[in-house]
């Protein structure tokens, strides 16, 4: 029954940064806790413990899980500061309800956001949900995270979303710019209208042509009266994903169509006008496409009226765990299970792995481990190979890189600290352009932004 009641508060609030379940002698029952950059309790800490056990500064008449068992009456938006056994203080605010079963109180549930001094949060309540017209896509809720960095873009994403300029999305492979995308349609007027996405990698250029402009019957072979993506997105939004890999002739037309606001389809004579809100995102630095000519200086202007960049995971390090506990919860739903969190080894293999698949690999990880663990936190052995073997590799090269350093002869003539560190980043640097693709890859691999890498390379004369 409590946990059912806790299935019920998780789909009405808007925002949660923890849940505790108690029964009717104060016993804690169900714990969650989506904040442990904030909170560094977890459930193993707390369940099956009395209330007072886990905050020791409370008493009967201070606790606000108390008071509702005692008194059968909800307390709302309480601030608290609770004192841990650990010797930690929590700043939250509190919404605390009582559950019954009939007449008599079987406990109560508490749920929280947390205060954080340097953002002077005191003023937070807990809201409702809303309902959304479009269930089945993201919301602005759906991006879950603890970054200031992503609160930040949520921010940005309430304030274009009601306007008609197109938005250009960059983020590398994985760290959510189809979310961001639908969180921006949601978010506006148009999200009782149509939320279409067309992927434009490797699709011919007459085929996404017809894709996007529709056809008119005997055009060609086989042709159709068909509408295409422009006229069917008309009053909502129109998502084209990879447009670095669209063909250049096909950008040329999207260019015209949204300058003038209207379309033709192909074969057709008749102008149609279209409204819709121009989405665009792009998993490779938008300048680095225009300078490798995979994308039309002219369009980039026209799409990137504003430019949404979503940081990776490795630059998100408040997020990492954080969202480790809330992938732990939901597949906890969805499969069943009482998986508890992760093995301080798992924690500490994470923090080093660098995350190239940003947040999608992240989850896939946490999906993998749940199908083949049997204990209740996840190991070691239940990680995919690939993850072990590359934190083997990463101690492999800095044990290469301290022999590397080891053999530095200080006596030598020519020998000077500056000279010694020109080589050592120019080898760094030739190493990292030999193992990658492109320049973007190496920036990356180095953990430096692409213009510093190229600042590098003019000064070393590579």
């Amino acid at each position: 029954m409590l946990r059912r009641y806790v299935e019920q508060i998780l789909n009405i609030y808007n925002y949660l940064d923890g849940v505790m379940v108690v029964d009717a002698k104060g016993i804690v029952e169900f714990y969650v806790n989506y904040r442990p950059d904030v909170n560094n309790l977890k459930e193993k800490d707390v369940i099956g413990k009395y209330i007072l056990d886990i905050y020791p500064g409370l008493t009967e008449e201070s606790s606000s899980l108390l008071r509702v068992l005692r008194t059968g009456k909800p307390i709302t938006n309480e601030f608290q500061v609770l004192s841990t056994f650990k010797g930690e203080n929590i700043r939250a605010v509190n919404t605390t309800m009582p559950i019954m079963d009939g007449n008599k109180i079987v406990g109560a549930v508490d749920v929280s956001r947390y205060v954080e001094s340097s953002f002077e949060r005191q003023n937070i309540t807990l809201e409702f949900k809303e309902k959304n017209a479009e269930q089945d896509l993201y919301t602005l809720d759906d991006i879950i995270t603890s970054s200031q960095a992503m609160e930040l873009i949520k921010e940005k994403i309430k304030m274009v979303a009601d306007t008609d300029s197109s938005v250009l999305i960059y983020g590398e492979t994985g760290t959510g710019k189809e979310l961001v995308a639908q969180s921006i349609h949601t978010s506006s007027g148009r999200a009782n209208r149509r939320f279409i996405s067309q992927n434009c990698a490797s699709i011919p250029a007459n085929l996404l042509e017809s894709i996007l402009f529709g056809t008119v019957k005997g055009s060609y072979t086989g042709a159709e009266n068909r509408p295409g993506l422009f006229e069917l997105a008309s009053g909502g939004t129109l998502l084209l994903d990879e447009i670095n890999s669209m063909e250049v002739s096909v950008q040329a037309k999207i260019l015209k169509a949204i300058e003038e606001k209207k379309i033709t389809r192909i074969g057709g004579l008749q102008p149609i006008p279209i409204d819709v809100k121009i989405v665009s995102a792009i998993n490779q630095p938008p300048l680095e496409c225009i300078q490798e000519g995979k994308l039309r200086e002219d369009l980039f202007y026209r799409l990137s009226v504003v430019q949404l960049t979503l940081p990776p995971l490795r630059e998100r390090t408040n997020d990492l765990f954080f969202l480790v506990n809330h992938f732990i919860q939901e597949y906890n739903k969805k499969m069943n299970r009482r998986i508890l969190g992760i093995e301080e080894e798992v924690e500490a293999l994470f923090r080093e792995y660098s995350w190239p698949g940003n947040v999608r690999e992240l989850k896939n990880i946490i999906e993998g481990a749940f199908n083949v663990t049997a204990s209740g936190f996840i190991q070691k052995s239940n990680l995919p190979e690939y993850l072990n073997n590359s934190l083997k590799n990463a101690m492999n090269s800095k044990d290469n890189n301290s022999n590397m350093r080891s053999e530095f002869d200080l006596d030598c003539e020519g020998f000077s600290l500056d000279t010694a560190l020109k080589d050592f980043e120019v080898s760094l640097i030739k190493q990292a352009i030999s193992e990658t693709n492109n320049l973007s890859d190496a920036a990356r691999k180095l953990k430096i932004s692409k213009q510093s890498l190229h600042y590098k390379m003019n000064k070393y004369n590579l």
